[in-house]
């Protein structure tokens, strides 16, 4: 039996196999021949959600809110949570703004991210679970047009570097779906090492023994630096970074 994740996914992915016209395939061949090509390192699409019927280059601004946490290092928030606005920034899709959970607009708002079930039933449902009074005084305190709501929900700096996420971008104009993500990104998982060993590849100089062996000794900001990094190209998975 297919998924609910998979079959959404399936039907809301923007179409990437269109029949490629001349003009498209003179350009890929003067690509291949000349600027070096480099796909961007984004996570399995079975683990991300984009709307199709929304365009998130109409969203003015949007509220990053402090991720929640339920790892056993709080501290970590912080870190993961600047990491991704910083991410998202570079990205220019949409104006954004980072809030704390400690603001006193929000915490106005007495809407809690954690234990609701805005975040913990279904992350790639259509809509969320906000009224509609909550999605008015979200838009009205935050001066935003959609949230981008999450949560650590693992974390490990060792034996093995890891990290879990679960994020969601409601526009707060009708509660839709705009995004969504899943994921659990583990060092020791090889298809994460080839995708790390890109990332690191071209943004990191770790000196002079092969990229493999030096992946073990990079930082935990750098790891988390990573994982923000495809965190961010997931809003725009076909685009290509020459």
């Amino acid at each position: 039996m297919v998924s609910s994740v998979s079959y959404i996914l399936r039907n809301t992915q923007y179409t990437s196999r269109r029949i490629a016209t001349p003009t498209k395939l003179l350009l890929l061949l003067v690509l291949l021949s000349g600027c070096g090509v480099y796909r961007l390192s984004v996570p399995a699409a079975d683990y991300y959600y984009l709307n199709p019927d929304k365009d998130l280059f109409a969203i003015g601004r949007a509220a990053l809110v402090d991720l929640g946490n339920d790892s056993s290092y709080p501290a970590i928030s912080t870190d993961v949570t600047e990491a991704l606005f910083r991410a998202l920034q570079k990205k220019q899709v949409f104006g954004l703004t980072l809030v704390h959970q400690s603001d006193p607009a929000w915490r106005s708002l007495q809407l809690d991210l954690d234990s609701g079930s805005q975040m913990k039933n279904s992350v790639f449902g259509v809509s969320s679970t906000y009224t509609l009074d909550q999605l008015f005084a979200m838009r009205k305190t935050l001066k935003c047009d959609a949230i981008l709501i999450g949560t650590i929900t693992g974390y490990q700096p060792y034996p093995h570097m890891s990290i879990g996420l679960r994020l969601k971008l409601v526009d707060l104009k009708d509660g839709q779906l705009l995004w969504a993500l899943e994921q659990i990104w583990d060092s020791t998982d090889k298809t994460t090492e080839n995708r790390a060993k890109r990332y690191f590849g071209r943004t990191i100089r770790l000196g002079p023994a092969p990229l493999g062996e030096r992946l073990a000794t990079v930082s935990l900001l750098k790891f988390i630096k990573f994982v923000a990094y495809e965190v961010a190209e997931t809003l725009q998975p076909e685009m290509q970074n020459w």
